[in-house]
């Protein structure tokens, strides 16, 4: 079902994509041909033709920065909206606000990894699924086998959902990363602290023991400092503003404590 879907969008952009090019074809001709009557000079319709190009492409540049930049300003309500290939290059702009050099792979035939992330010379490969429901232990498989591919030394899946127990646990045993829609959030908030956000769901659906233990992008619990508003845990933390002290309770708590650099 999920397939099929995305095989619909991925059909309706590519129709949408050769629409604006037979436009622009018409209306390139159409010019041409207009100013020819008009002036009876190929120099000047082709000259015509030329102004009137630069002037789509403009649009068009600028009509995809507005598009980019919209990108980047969504929050988890948002993403749940993405197709799967939004959520790749949405990915792909959240990784660059933390540091990554960020490579998203071709549509079809990725080998299993929707991006590759280095930082610190160190390599990740990335599976990104975008559900609506649990993600199973074939994102973990996929993600897994694509590290001999790409040269990585990590693997890692990012979801705005949650992982079946079977995904855990095959995750835990093959050492691949699973990035949760709270940790996902988390990151968000992190560099772009006016997304919209949501309470945090709670994980319900895990047995104990195949729990991971939780990484994030922060750095370890600062012990002998706590929050002055809630009490919690201070965590060093880094963003585009530089390293901070951030809650711990973070996003129900936003109390921060700038460090010097």
């Amino acid at each position: 079902m999920r397939k099929g879907m995305a095989l619909m969008a991925r059909r309706r952009k590519k129709e949408e994509v050769d629409l604006i090019e037979s436009l622009l074809m018409m209306l390139l001709l159409a010019t041409f041909f207009l100013v020819l009557i008009a002036t009876k000079s190929i120099k000047i319709s082709l000259i015509s033709d030329g102004v009137v190009f630069v002037i789509i492409l403009g649009i068009l540049y600028y009509r995809r920065m507005l598009q980019e930049e919209k990108l980047m300003k969504s929050g988890i309500a948002d993403i749940d909206k993405m197709d799967g290939r939004e959520f790749e290059h949405y990915l792909g702009h959240l990784f660059k606000g933390h540091g990554y050099s960020v490579q998203v792979t071709q549509a079809a035939g990725d080998f299993g990894a929707d991006l590759v992330i280095s930082k610190d010379g160190k390599k990740i490969v990335v599976q990104a699924k975008r559900y609506s429901k649990n993600v199973g232990l074939k994102a973990v498989q996929e993600a897994h086998s694509s590290m001999s591919y790409y040269g990585a030394s990590e693997a890692w899946v990012v979801s705005n959902s949650d992982y079946t127990t079977a995904a855990y646990s095959l995750a835990k045993s093959n050492n691949v990363r699973l990035i949760t829609r709270n940790e996902l959030i988390e990151m968000i908030l992190i560099m772009n602290p006016t997304a919209p956000i949501e309470p945090a769901k709670e994980i319900s659906n895990i047995v104990p023991e195949l729990v991971i233990q939780k990484q994030t992008f922060a750095d370890p619990i600062i012990e002998d400092v706590n929050c002055g508003k809630c009490g919690a845990n201070m965590i060093r933390r880094s963003g585009p503003r530089g390293v901070f002290l951030g809650c711990g309770n973070f996003p129900k708590c936003r109390n921060t404590i700038t460090l010097s650099s």
